[in-house]
């Protein structure tokens, strides 16, 4: 799948695309899993070791062995009892559809987001494992898999996660903000949904709970923790508080730690994040701050060494600069791109057209299909041209150019956007950037957000005689846009008011 196909919007939708995902596999340990199902001397137990070391392959082996029973059998949690669910013809059969890619072959995103869960299950063994013995291979499910819903959303759609790297770690823009733009929904509640629908073992669907709708006390002990250098006050809190003391020794918070402090390492040891995450670690162990980040510094150094993933950042390698880096930078700002002169003398074809009088245009039709392509000329790479009906009640998508094809029967209701009813009462043009795309992005209907970025748009809304006829949405796939390409684009737009003009009078 590429970013080429607009994200989903809803829940459901989101749940039927991240299930037809496939995570592609490390050429090595697929091979080295493969010739291990091929060995009848292998048991069950050595097989489960190889398939524990790809992170993928594991989780593909559970959601296997969970998608085929009923709700009320207790899902596989861990690999041997998966793997004994399924049969290892079944296993086979599975792992030949999971793609064997060469490290540089797999999105870089992908790879990104898989080092953070290693960093994770590394700080979870590492922190927690040892004084849990007998919880660890929950703690190491738990804590490498949390993020596993992330992966299927970064297989399909690799740009998601470099935006959201620039807009929240980078920008400090609200990371809900982000995600409602982004993927139309809130991460968390999709990464709870789905957890439950691949039925992962419980602490993760309990970890997103926690995170999302139950987050009360979570706040009290962040408040708490806070306190690190007074641990004596810091019990007496937790003692006038039972139910909070009793919440914040469950074993299964130890995963939301684990994978708090490797998402926020991975942008700052320092950040304010970072040291939440590290203070709450130290609550919970019961240590001081400098011995936890000892701790979690040790644990990032172990988890480089035991997997090291080409062309990826890992925190581990940010102990050596200073200790108020920032590992993410801003992205370069891209040279907006001219239309070459093959598309200029295409365009002013176009252009030509819309200006012949008498109209050379014999229905609506043949005129907005030579607007859309004197559009893309001018330099426009995603377009949509809708016409308002007699009453402006109704905007009914006629052209589109590089979009799905569902929006070429897009119908919008300009009652329920202010901000389309703005553009429909005289011809106006919008153009949204970084600076104003906050203040725009939520007053646009959710079907133009699906298929275009805020941060680089245009809106033009084109009239006759004072009535608004045609609004014109284009994008250049959320690039800036180049001086010389929005004036070809205004002067598109008054082509068409032209032969708008011309077409009412051969009409009549």
């Amino acid at each position: 799948m590429t970013d080429s196909i607009p994200p989903p919007r809803s829940i459901p939708a989101w749940i039927k695309v991240l299930d037809d995902v496939r995570l592609p596999a490390l050429a090595g340990s697929h091979a080295r899993v493969r010739h291990a199902l091929g060995d009848s001397s292998r048991s069950l137990r050595e097989i489960a070791d190889l398939i524990q070391a790809s992170p993928v392959l594991a989780l593909s082996v559970l959601r296997e062995a969970n998608r085929s029973v009923n709700s009320l059998s207790e899902a596989a949690e861990s690999l041997e009892v998966a793997l004994s669910r399924i049969g290892l013809k079944r296993t086979e059969a599975l792992l030949a559809r999971i793609p064997a890619l060469e490290p540089a072959e797999i999105p870089k995103s992908l790879r990104q987001i898989v080092v953070i869960s290693q960093h994770a299950s590394q700080q979870a063994n590492g922190l927690f494992a040892a004084r849990l013995a007998r919880l660890w291979q929950d703690i190491h499910w738990g804590s490498l898999l949390f993020l596993s819903p992330v992966w299927t959303l970064v297989a399909a759609y690799p740009s998601l996660f470099e935006s959201w790297e620039q807009r929240v770690l980078v920008a400090g823009e609200p990371a809900a903000r982000v995600e409602q733009e982004l993927l139309g929904v809130s991460l968390l509640e999709l990464c709870l949904a789905m957890a439950e629908h691949w039925r992962l073992p419980d602490w993760i669907a309990q970890g997103y709970r926690l995170l999302g709708a139950d987050r009360r006390y979570l706040i009290k002990a962040l408040h708490i923790a806070r306190d690190n250098e007074h641990p004596l006050h810091q019990q007496q809190m937790l003692d006038d508080d039972p139910d909070l003391r009793r919440w914040l020794t469950l074993p299964s918070n130890t995963i939301v730690l684990a994978n708090g402090l490797a998402l926020s390492a991975h942008h700052s040891w320092s950040g304010g994040h970072s040291l939440r995450w590290q203070r709450l670690t130290g609550l919970y162990l019961q240590l001081p701050l400098a011995a936890v980040q000892q701790l979690v510094h040790q644990q990032a150094v172990q988890s480089a060494r035991r997997y090291p993933i080409p062309g990826t950042w890992h925190p581990a390698r940010g102990l050596l600069l200073p200790w108020d880096s920032r590992f993410q930078q801003p992205m370069a700002t891209p040279k907006p791109k001219v239309p070459d002169a093959d598309a200029m003398a295409a365009w002013r074809t176009c252009c030509a057209q819309l200006l012949r009088e008498p109209s050379a245009f014999n229905n609506a039709l043949q005129l907005t299909t030579v607007a859309r392509q004197a559009f893309t000329a001018a330099g426009m790479q995603r377009v949509l041209l809708l016409l308002a009906d007699r009453t402006q009640s109704r905007l009914v998508a006629q052209q589109a150019a590089n979009l799905d094809e569902a929006a070429s029967g897009l119908t919008l209701d300009p009652g329920q956007s202010p901000l389309l009813r703005k553009l429909l009462e005289k011809p106006a043009l919008l153009r949204l950037k970084p600076d104003n795309a906050t203040h725009y992005s939520p007053l646009l209907p959710g079907a133009l957000k699906e298929r275009f970025s805020a941060q680089h748009l245009l809106l033009r809304s084109i009239g006759l005689n004072g009535r608004v006829n045609v609004l014109v949405v284009a994008d250049r796939n959320g690039e800036p846009f180049a001086d010389t390409t929005l004036q070809a684009f205004e002067k598109t737009a008054q082509c068409v008011e032209r032969a708008l003009a011309s077409f009412s009078k051969r009409v009549r």
